[in-house]
């Protein structure tokens, strides 16, 4: 079965950095686009970034272009989020999702399996 766990969250300073990890298992890592999401205290849920299936393609929602990288090893099955020049508003609980086809989605509903989340804490 599809299985994504998260790692790499934590408690940041405004300004600082972290990296997220996703390892992905259960099915055929390099033919699926990937994505990861977030959901901050008491809100709803936001997505935050793509990338297609051999890592040619990514997008970001306006909330963290040039703040936030995504990237991926398709020979470890691992899909990354750089998150730079935090803001207190980064605080969410961080989601990798799954997308069924090798395309960049935005819509979380369309997100076919998902991990347990990653907490991430900017403050100071």
């Amino acid at each position: 079965q599809v299985q994504l766990v998260e790692s790499g969250g934590g408690l940041a300073q405004p300004g600082g950095s972290l990296r997220l990890s996703c390892a992905a298992s259960g099915f055929t890592f390099r033919r699926y686009a990937m994505s990861w999401a977030r959901q901050a205290p008491g809100k709803g849920l936001e997505w935050v970034s793509g990338i297609d299936s051999d890592g040619s393609d990514t997008l970001y929602a306006n909330s963290v272009k040039g703040r936030f990288t995504i990237s991926r090893d398709n020979a470890k099955n691992t899909v990354y989020l750089q998150m730079n020049s935090l803001k207190p508003e980064d605080t969410a609980l961080y989601y990798c999702a799954k997308v069924p086809g090798v395309a960049i989605e935005e819509v979380p509903g369309a997100l076919d399996a998902w991990g347990q989340g990653t907490l991430v804490t900017v403050s100071s």
